[in-house]
């Protein structure tokens, strides 16, 4: 009988999951869709991914109402503005996915719902992000995980950031098979609205003595929101504006003494940021200058990582395609140019590590696994997240 419990438990490790991850970040201009089969454990294949971009109408419905949730109070104060806006928003991920099921042909088993991020406050366990899940489900037909951060707040974690167990699987499977990466930690640079770092130290069997994660500075917000302001864009591609202004070495000094990130131990939210330190210079030079700030406290970051002896960082994200971003990070740093890599050297695409995780966190959640850990959020316990809906 003892026997038979063991084989149970092995077959049910080894079974594959096909899911879906729905991953739409802190620049809210779109989703980006990715399928992976997985044990939900250590095995995982990657079979598609691709990005759909909101609509302008929904796209500035969302960034006018985030603009406007600025305290619990305006959650409900708004509440029927939230909730059209919810419906709005799931039903444009229901048609997409059924885009990508037509004309694919996959099954998938579950999908990961991540949801737009409106309002995030771990201090006063609160974190709201759109998307219905209920909807969804019975939309599609499927079962859906989703509201991913709520449990992990509630055992006092910081909702933040999610993607580090992701992270530790990438390396373990993509990462560690390159000679020259398999004997030293691997620091994962997630640079999206806002950054984050996973450090994976050597596998081990104890997730919490190989996986450190904190969120560490600005990402793309400061930039976009100077862009979207200031011209007829949303961002800055390629680091190019930047590139062509001047940095105003006064202001970014007033703007360094005047911000400090006083502890990595806790999440950070784009609403704790702002760009009035730039007021009044032109486009190209606040470009600049918003720029190398954000450059400046990610790299403060990695100097605060780099004390846990990880020495080879590889960026992923939207942020990591700013060149302008990524040298001066490198700079400020002052480590070797060496120690830096693009994710996408390592048979893996930058744009989509992220959905790949709610994916792979749809399953473990499925599973009854943890998708959170005291060394990532600083939870008081590892911590099984999600909420699954089977509504049809």
């Amino acid at each position: 009988t003892i026997y038979k419990f063991f084989l149970k438990i092995i077959s049910m490790k080894k079974k594959l999951f096909s899911a879906m991850g729905l991953m739409s970040g802190t620049s809210m201009d779109g989703v980006d869709v990715s399928i992976i089969k997985s044990d939900g454990y250590d095995e995982v294949e990657l079979i598609f991914d691709q990005y759909f971009e909101y609509d302008i109408d929904l796209y500035r419905q969302l960034s006018t109402l985030r603009d406007k949730i600025k305290s619990s109070e305006d959650l409900t104060k708004y509440s029927k503005e939230l909730s059209d806006l919810e419906r709005a928003l799931t039903i444009f991920h229901a048609e997409k996915i059924s885009k990508i099921a037509l004309k694919n042909e996959i099954e998938i088993d579950l999908i990961g719902f991540h949801g737009q991020t409106i309002f995030h406050n771990p201090q006063i366990k609160i974190t709201k992000q759109l998307g219905d899940g209920n909807l969804l489900s019975q939309l599609l037909k499927k079962q859906v995980i989703y509201d991913f951060r709520q449990a992990d707040i509630d055992n006092n974690g910081q909702g933040a950031p999610l993607t580090p167990i992701y992270h530790r699987l990438l390396v373990n499977n993509f990462l560690n098979k390159e000679k020259d990466n398999s004997a030293q930690p691997i620091c994962i640079v997630n640079i999206g609205g806002i950054s984050n770092a996973t450090i994976v130290n050597d596998i081990s069997n104890n997730i919490e003595n190989d996986l450190i994660a904190y969120d560490i500075g600005p990402g793309n917000c400061l930039i976009d929101e100077w862009i979207r302001n200031n011209s007829n864009l949303t961002f800055d591609e390629d680091g190019k504006i930047a590139k062509s202004g001047k940095i105003d070495q006064l202001i970014l000094n007033q703007a360094i003494d005047n911000f400090k990130i006083e502890t990595y131990s806790k999440s950070l939210d784009v609403k704790e940021f702002d760009i009035s330190f730039a007021r009044g210079l032109s486009l190209e030079d606040g470009c600049s200058t918003i720029t190398e700030f954000t450059a400046y406290l990610i790299a403060e970051g990695i100097k605060f990582l780099n004390k846990n002896n990880s020495n080879k960082y590889l960026f992923c994200g939207g942020g990591r395609k700013n060149k302008f971003l990524i040298e001066s990070i490198i700079r400020n740093s002052n480590l070797n140019k060496n120690n830096f890599d693009m994710i996408d050297n390592f048979q893996l695409n930058g744009d989509y590590i992220e959905s790949q995780a709610f994916a792979y966190l749809a399953i473990r959640s499925k599973l009854n696994l943890p998708i959170s850990f005291p060394s990532t959020t600083r939870c008081n316990a590892p911590v099984i997240g999600g909420k699954l809906v089977n509504n049809y």
